[in-house]
């Protein structure tokens, strides 16, 4: 996708905390049994619709699959490719960031997504960035300067 995407237009606070909600609701499922530490993610995609992920843990720590890149995976089987927010609440007292893997992908598809970040204690501290903000000079087969 080109980097120089328009910024997606704000969400407003009711759409916000939608969102922090379903990431806060998708992490209960979260599988992490080694960690301890469950994380949610809600993709808002261009469409309207929403995906929600968790992170799924093995005992093989290098299979676990992140909550975010669920819900993309989620999203593109449904055939989205497009994203506006994506929320990410994770369990500890700051908000949770996306780890680079899921940064990479997260610009794969929409650079300019707004990213939320919330602590599961206090979901409604909220940190707001996007992705490409997350990861400068992201890998791209095209140009991102």
């Amino acid at each position: 996708m080109a980097s120089d995407e328009a910024p997606a237009p704000p969400l407003g606070t009711d759409l916000e905390q939608q969102l922090v909600a379903l990431a806060l609701e998708a992490r209960t499922q979260a599988y992490a049994p080694y960690s301890h530490f469950q994380v949610g993610a809600a993709l808002l995609a261009e469409s309207g619709k929403i995906y929600m992920g968790c992170n799924v843990e093995n005992a093989s720590y290098g299979l676990c699959l992140c909550a975010e890149r669920n819900a993309i995976a989620a999203a593109i089987a449904a055939g989205e490719r497009r994203f506006r927010a994506i929320a990410v609440v994770g369990g500890c007292h700051v908000p949770a960031s996306p780890c680079g893997a899921c940064r990479q992908v997260m610009v794969e598809f929409s650079p300019a997504m707004e990213v939320i970040m919330a602590p599961a204690e206090s979901p409604e501290r909220v940190e707001r960035t996007t992705a490409a903000a997350l990861l400068p000079n992201y890998f791209s087969f095209g140009t991102n300067s």
